[in-house]
């Protein structure tokens, strides 16, 4: 046994109850310290219900992205640590839901069902103090748009592996009317669920596009499984979950909602998978000065037509950020362009821009400017 200095037998209690008493101490402070920082979160709240309603008063948004992201940007400015980022923006995203909450209930329209990756999207960009609706395709988000059934929706516009989402360009075309106000850009990471082990797979469920993304994955791991598109990767967990020897490519969020394991993580076959998603409503947003514009355009059909809008943006100083064309459906051989580039439509250079385009386009829409948003994981 052990000895002190003095002679006497050592268990080693002293270290162990000064110990216990610096833990019941720190508690105590961050019991204080909670109580503190709720009285502040209502006192904010307060605040943000009285914003409520003057905007009410005078014909204001409730949503306003411009604002939103100018509080979480000047919060990452002061935050000194030891949080994340990431922490901070999750915890002020749910901070502004339930303030954005007071002034009215938002109803968001998502491709789903729950737990797919576009309510994923939904829930980083709105928080959870919304009333979302789960659709089953990207028509009926814009019509629920524009029939006024929700104040919002959330497509995917494009995906990093597999390019852009016909149907979202497809829907813009008819309805152009409809803005962009926001986007959301999520880092897709794709997980193998099921209740049975690697082998014995037989079959693999997912969205056409999650399949595709991990191709090479399914190839080398599981070749003897026989794959199946369906409408969402949360619709592939539920129906994994209905049979042993059945897998799903979904999120991690799917396997908890229905009772899977995770046989793999993060399978998708680019390490920088992402997709991007427009946030579509009647209005678009204000400036903040780090923003983007998306336009929609037809030119004519003759030599050097698109070199001459590219020009355009080039005189201006104006960076492109993303170029589609798709094929115009009255007419063979003619195409329609979707263009995203760096500004607002308040800036005078793309003011300038804008003019300019008008003048070499048969037909040019405005499709929103909307702040840019950070990858979320």
């Amino acid at each position: 046994m052990a000895r002190k200095p003095d002679g006497g037998p050592s268990h080693g209690s002293d270290r162990g109850g000064a110990s216990l008493k610096e833990l019941k101490s720190y508690r105590v402070q961050i019991d204080k310290l909670d109580v503190q920082i709720l009285d502040l979160i209502n006192k904010r709240a307060n605040l943000a219900a009285q914003i409520g309603k003057v905007k009410s008063e005078n014909g204001g948004d409730v949503f306003n992205p411009a604002r939103e992201e100018e509080v979480i940007t000047n919060l990452l400015k002061a935050n000194k640590g030891p949080l994340p980022e990431m922490t901070v923006r999750a915890v002020y995203r749910e901070i502004i839901s339930g303030s954005r909450a007071l002034q009215k209930v938002l109803k968001v329209a998502f491709l789903g069902p729950e737990y797919s990756f576009s309510h994923i999207a939904a829930l980083n960009r709105f928080g959870g103090s919304v009333e979302y609706m789960a659709v089953a395709n990207i028509a009926a988000i814009f019509e629920e748009v524009n029939r006024k059934h929700v104040d919002f929706g959330v497509v995917p516009l494009e995906n990093s592996t597999d390019g852009r989402v016909t149907d979202t360009l497809d829907m813009f075309i008819r309805m152009p009317h409809i803005k962009i106000c926001s986007e959301a850009r999520l880092r897709i990471h794709h997980n193998l669920l099921s209740n049975s082990e690697q082998p014995e797979v037989q079959r693999v469920y997912s969205k056409a596009q999650a399949l595709s993304q991990c191709r090479n994955w399914l190839s080398k791991n599981v070749p003897q499984a026989t794959l199946h598109e369906v409408t969402s990767t949360a619709d592939a967990a539920r129906l994994a979950s209905q049979n042993k020897y059945w897998a799903a490519i979904a999120s991690r969020e799917a396997a908890s909602r229905y009772g899977l394991r995770i046989l793999f993580s993060d399978i998708e076959d680019s390490p920088n998978n992402e997709t991007r998603f427009a946030v579509i409503g009647a209005y678009d947003s204000a400036r903040t000065g780090n923003d983007k514009t998306a336009i929609m355009f037809e030119i004519p059909h003759s030599p050097g037509s698109l070199a001459d809008i590219l020009g355009i943006f080039k005189q201006n100083k104006i960076n492109l950020t993303w170029i589609e064309s798709f094929p115009h459906r009255d007419s063979k051989g003619e195409y329609i362009f979707f263009v995203e580039f760096e500004g607002h439509t308040d800036d005078p250079k793309v003011k300038k821009a804008l003019t300019a385009l008008e003048q070499h386009c048969e037909k040019l829409s405005i499709l929103g400017s909307f702040p840019m948003a950070p990858l979320a994981e």
